[in-house]
């Protein structure tokens, strides 16, 4: 596991490299807990002003969650606690204290876009690629928060136009969306950009950076959260859901039922 999530503090900044370039860095279990371990505990890692979350290499932020893993799913809890858990997960990197930064490239899918999501700011390269495209790939769906933070960075229609049409969403498309606050030509680009960005973030006032989080987290929170456990279990405890995960790990079409 210390092999696939890096982490390294220097000057200030923090970084969380997601390293499986081999499976385009998809997220096992123990990635997630070890990066919300460092977001939730930041003075035990070193007490960084600036955190930066990146994927090894230029094909990939993150492909999502590892495919494999999901063959264990038997029961309704198995679902519903996996939603529970990821989004413990992912609130923990949106709550964390101090300025994130999504660094991407390539493909950022499935768990890596909520990741990005929860990020406070994202730059990425000409060769990002964002999306769920779950409609043709598991079957699965989106928890409600998710698609809350969707909405509220890309607005409902272009979330079901991108859900739907099971699309990724160009770089151009997404700056121009608000999704990416720059585009750089390439990862070596990237590199050296948000560098420059965390530094000067990372010299800027701490407390006004961290009450404009928590101001627009409590914002958010208090919208309410509408129960969605109905909608997992349909999908995750589906005969599709089965269907669409053997077929991704055997690189065949699945063949959709609705039920």
């Amino acid at each position: 596991m210390n092999d696939e999530i890096l982490y390294d503090l220097k000057d200030g900044v923090g970084t969380i490299t997601l390293n499986r370039p081999q499976a385009r860095n998809a997220l096992t279990f123990g990635m997630y807990d070890r990066i919300a371990a460092i977001c939730g505990d930041i003075e035990g890692h070193g007490s960084p002003k600036v955190l930066v979350l990146t994927g090894a290499g230029d094909k990939a932020f993150a492909a999502g969650t590892d495919i494999s893993q999901f063959r264990a799913f038997a029961k309704p809890e198995d679902a519903l606690n996996y939603e529970t858990r990821i989004e413990e997960i992912i609130t923990t990197i949106e709550s964390c204290p101090i300025p994130t930064i999504a660094a991407i490239s390539g493909a950022v899918t499935g768990g890596g876009a909520a990741i990005a999501c929860a990020c406070d700011l994202r730059v990425a390269t000409q060769s990002a690629r964002f999306g769920f495209p779950i409609a043709r790939t598991l079957g699965n769906c989106l928890s409600m928060n998710n698609l809350a933070r969707l909405a509220s960075l890309l607005g409902p229609a272009r979330v079901k136009d991108m859900v739907f049409t099971a699309r990724l969403i160009e770089a151009e498309e997404g700056h121009r969306a608000g999704l990416y606050g720059e585009l750089v030509a390439d990862h070596a680009a990237l590199l050296t950009r948000v560098a420059e960005l965390a530094q000067t973030i990372a010299g800027h006032a701490p407390l006004t950076m961290r009450a404009t989080k928590e101001g627009l987290r409590r914002i958010a929170a208090a919208r309410g959260h509408a129960d969605d456990e109905d909608l997992v279990l349909m999908c995750y405890m589906s005969a599709d859901f089965r269907e669409g995960m053997e077929a991704f790990l055997a690189k065949r079409a699945p063949s959709w039922q609705g039920r």
